[in-house]
């Protein structure tokens, strides 16, 4: 039944994807077909709700974004992250302090008065981390990764993964042990930063000498999908065993594997056609200038286009099933509703203002809408404080209609500014 249920996941998600003929990015379409199949049940259609409880299905969902961000990785550099590291710090700490204190001890206490303080720290953790596979997402739709703009975000949202799972470390141990010592927290912390800089640091070392040597085993297009594949997985696997987002371990891995790794791989056929073609030709001119820096292009990117075929069938799946988890039945509760708003805009207010911390020279709407985002992240928070009984029902659905507005409103309003840009 499985293999049905990709199919029909695949299916709809093209469906989805015609969010593009109108003008808006693909993953938007996902995410609103995911709504709909979702809750089909509120209309006596049940025969979608299996899906969201298949752990196979829910497995390739994890991987496709996993996926997702070690192709935001690869099309990005790291002297490039480098660059607006500042600006990016800058952002994300913002971006994470400002709506934490916000909801946790101003708005929360206002509008839902008579809560425990460990359900107001679960408010304000849940509007901390942005989700970086959306907006990414909607970056690489419209071909603008490579914008200092979008760099800033991307660093931005590491540093908010980082900072909000610590934050979330730190809430949990507070409900859990009743208390959390300053220790506890600098280990948490430690690890984070020291996984993100020694991945990349080591890694820098390393991945030249493990790229030479399967080479030499094999140079074939397999062998360098495979050993992509296998760096992607073991840093993800190694993020999360101490603690963090196995996104970040692909994220970071991908930042790690620049194309001068895989120089001793046999290129693609039709960039070794195309330079035979070239070689005995003698006469320089712009326009053989022009095509051999096209056939360099495609030969450094090879990697990502070995990719790209995986990531058309999982992304997509991790769209539709994260539309798929978000209930409507909230929405008829019309006190429950206007908390939520209110706290949606709080929410989106509060990473808007991170994006005017980027300094001068960049486009600070488009970074500060980039941060808006909560998609799975809230989602895991808000499932952690109801796990931990700490969340009611009512507080939990203030929490995932937040993480609607957010995920919905941010990629049209993202597309718009770049359109005009």
């Amino acid at each position: 039944m499985t293999f049905l249920w990709i199919a029909t996941l695949l299916f709809f998600a093209k469906v989805g994807s015609l969010a593009d003929r109108i003008g808006q990015p693909v993953v938007l379409g996902e995410l609103l077909i995911g709504v709909v199949l979702g809750n089909l049940a509120l209309v006596g259609i049940h025969w979608f709700e299996p899906i969201v409880h298949d752990e196979i299905i829910r497995f390739l969902a994890e991987l496709g974004v996993v996926i997702l961000l070690f192709q935001i990785g690869l099309e990005s550099h790291v002297s490039q992250m480098r660059r607006v590291g500042v600006a990016s710090a800058m952002v994300g700490i913002v971006g994470v302090v400002f709506p934490f204190v916000l909801g946790t001890y101003l708005v929360g206490p206002w509008l839902l008065p008579g809560l425990s303080m460990s359900a107001y720290l679960f408010l304000g953790a849940s509007l901390t981390a942005t989700s970086v596979g959306i907006t990414a997402r909607v970056f690489k739709d419209l071909g603008r990764l490579q914008l200092k703009e979008a760099q800033i975000v991307l660093g931005a949202a590491v540093i908010d993964d980082v900072l909000g799972l610590v934050i979330l470390a730190v809430i949990s141990a507070i409900v859990t042990v009743g208390a959390v010592s300053f220790g506890m927290v600098s280990i948490i912390l430690a690890k984070a930063v020291l996984f993100l800089v020694g991945a990349i640091l080591v890694s820098h070392l390393l991945a030249p000498w493990i790229g030479a040597g399967f080479a030499r085993l094999q140079s074939s297009e397999g062998m360098k999908f495979a050993v992509a594949i296998m760096f992607c997985l073991l840093l993800a696997y190694l993020a999360e065993h101490i603690g963090l987002a196995p996104i970040i371990g692909a994220f970071a891995a991908g930042l790690v594997l620049d194309h001068v790794h895989f120089r001793d791989f046999k290129d693609p056929t039709i960039v070794e056609d195309l330079r035979t073609a070239l070689k005995d030709h003698h006469e320089r001119n712009e326009t053989i200038s022009y095509i051999e820096e096209v056939i360099d292009d495609h030969s450094d990117r090879h990697v990502e286009d070995l990719i790209e075929p995986v990531a058309y069938l999982l992304v997509p799946l991790f769209f539709v099933l994260t539309g798929m988890e978000v209930s409507l039945a909230a929405l008829g509760d019309r006190s429950i509703l206007l908390v939520a708003l209110a706290i949606s805009l709080v929410a989106i207010g509060g990473k808007y203002i991170a994006g005017w911390f980027a300094g001068r020279g960049v486009n600070r709407n488009l970074i500060g809408f980039g941060m808006v985002p909560r998609g799975e992240v809230g989602l895991i928070f808000a499932s952690i404080g109801k796990g931990l009984g700490v969340i009611s029902d009512e507080v939990f659905s203030v929490i995932i209609i937040m993480v609607i507005v957010t995920t919905f409103v941010t990629p049209p309003i993202l597309s718009r500014i770049l359109k005009r840009a």
